[in-house]
């Protein structure tokens, strides 16, 4: 599991390429990801989510926000 300095960077870069990616505020963005369950898989050791690339993640994000998983 990232450490929790590790992890708080790359819900950083998620964030930002999910507000770019959406056109939509950082803010906005954030509230997204942190109601996701791809947050609460991201967090979840066992899901190993953690290890994927970013905009593997945010990707995830978008599929799950748009009804596609």
């Amino acid at each position: 599991m990232l450490s929790d300095l590790l992890m708080w960077n790359k819900i950083g870069r998620i964030v930002t390429l999910l507000s770019e990616r959406l056109d939509i505020t950082p803010a906005r963005a954030l509230d997204i990801f942190y109601t996701s369950k791809t947050n609460e898989r991201l967090h979840d050791p066992s899901t190993l989510l953690y290890t994927f690339s970013d905009l593997y993640i945010v990707d995830d994000v978008i599929r799950e926000i748009r009804g596609e998983k």
